[in-house]
């Protein structure tokens, strides 16, 4: 064959290896830093970007409404991550030029973005930011503040957006309070300060008149904020207690958003979402969506040998060997688009045997890097599953109680297959629970999301568990 025509395999070894040294976390920084940079002799630049690259430094991003939480939120994560807290007072705190330039903007309006864009670049430049990270309090509070940013190389690994109801806000800020001498800021009802001494010098809070401006203009631009940054967003509900607000920030601001290749695992019983969430993760991170059912069905359509083979059992509604989906998964799993794309596997392997036989496939080059079992009641897989009917015309699955069929035409001519039966379904379920406690331990550090709920929430708590390290 034509070496300009023959189909590109790249070894799935190859991923592994950049997975394992974090190679494409890597490179990514590198291209970021100088294309930002655009220094006049790029390669002296990337040497020294080398020798000082760490990719553990925090650069945070904390923002939301007024009277949310911001300020103490970002204290203490600095603190626990021993990074610089960098507020908009700080910013203005030296005698600069800038920040004389600053000081003449009324203190009702905005700073002009070019101007904050120089202070924030500037003050993040310094050593301490560099060597330790950041925690940017309550900037950029526009979507063009953010862009603008962003141009300019202020490119945070984490940003943390906090949210509350209105009236939970105006609540909060009539009772916020402030110490004069360290301009720390605490609240009469939710957030008292441990000395005494402390709390009888207490002053309300200068800004209070301002709030109710902020707080439209928060929820003005919110949607346009949370866009520029949706990749590297979590927004966290602030109306629970302090304590496990900050937990949820904590835990996701220790998180490392490496560049690896997602190589998924999704496990579960008939009827708790497998394929429905293998899709919603494949449309958003671009991953290969492999069900090794629709595999096998679609290798035996195309009327190769060894479709032939996997054709004759499929007809015979016999189970088809590991052997065959082995080397079938093999070959697909090999395919460019997922090595570098990465890829989601379902409906397989469902026993103990299956799943040593995947673990050894290309001495461990096909490994999935993350497995999560959705967990779902026996009583609600059989409602899920029996009830549910495909058009043939259109391909359309429907159910009768959470998605009926929208005209007495389609719903006439609609079918259920042969597996979807109760007995069938009964008695999948009957060997998927069998075989349960042996998958787990083989994949012990898989991940368990209640499948019981809505499947958006569902593909939120997947998605949370994705930026584990």
């Amino acid at each position: 064959m034509d070496e300009t025509v023959k189909p590109l395999r790249v070894p799935p070894q190859m991923s592994v290896y950049a997975d394992k040294h974090n190679i494409f976390h890597l490179l990514q920084s590198m291209l970021s830093s100088l294309v930002v940079e655009q220094p006049a002799d790029a390669l002296s630049f990337m040497i020294a970007l080398l020798q000082r690259i760490s990719t553990d430094i925090p650069r945070v991003l904390l923002l939301g409404p007024p009277a949310v939480g911001k300020h103490t939120m970002a204290q203490r994560l600095s603190a626990d991550l021993r990074a610089v807290h960098v507020t908009s007072e700080s910013l203005l705190s030296d005698q600069s030029e800038l920040s004389a330039q600053a000081h003449c903007v009324p203190p009702t309006e905005p700073l002009p973005v070019d101007l904050l864009v120089k202070l924030v670049q500037r003050r993040l430049g310094e050593i301490d930011c560099f060597s330790r990270g950041w925690v940017l309090e309550g900037i950029p509070q526009t979507r063009l503040q953010a862009l603008s940013l962003q141009q300019a190389g202020v490119i945070p690994e984490h940003v943390v957006m906090l949210e509350a109801p209105e009236d939970v806000l105006l609540e909060r800020s009539r009772g916020k309070v402030v110490d004069p001498l360290t301009g720390d800021v605490y609240h009469q009802t939710f957030i008292l300060p441990p000395d005494p001494q402390v709390s009888q010098r207490l002053e309300h809070h200068p800004a209070e008149l301002q709030r109710d401006a902020e707080l439209q203009r928060h929820r003005r631009e919110l949607t346009g904020l949370s866009s520029a940054y949706q990749s590297v967003l979590r927004v966290v509900n602030a109306d629970q207690p302090h304590a496990d607000v900050y937990q949820q920030v904590l835990a996701f601001a220790r998180t490392r958003r490496r560049s690896r290749i997602p190589r998924i695992l999704l496990l579960g019983p008939p009827g708790c979402g497998k394929s429905l969430q293998a899709r919603l993760l494949s449309e958003k991170y671009k991953m290969v969506d492999v069900c090794c059912e629709q595999l096998l069905r679609s290798v035996a359509a195309e009327g190769s040998t060894l479709g032939e083979e996997i054709q004759s059992y499929l007809d015979d509604r016999r189970p088809v060997p590991d052997s065959l989906v082995l080397q079938v998964l093999e070959e697909r799993l090999s395919r460019v688009d997922c090595s570098v794309r990465g890829w989601i596997l379902h409906d397989f392997p469902r026993d103990l045997q299956q799943a040593r036989s995947l673990q050894g496939a290309l001495q461990g080059a096909l490994q999935p890097n993350r497995v999560f079992f959705l967990e779902l009641a026996d009583e609600v897989c059989v409602e899920r599953t029996t009830l549910r009917a495909t058009d043939p015309v259109s391909g359309e699955r429907f159910h009768a109680v959470t998605r009926p069929a929208p005209s007495s035409e389609v719903q006439n001519r609609l079918q259920t297959r042969p597996e979807d039966s109760t007995h069938t379904v009964t008695h999948t379920l009957r060997q998927y629970r069998t075989h349960t406690a042996t998958l787990q331990a083989v994949y012990s550090g898989a991940g368990v999301v209640d499948a019981d709920q809505d499947p958006l929430c569902v593909f939120e708590a997947l998605q949370s568990r994705l930026t584990a390290d």
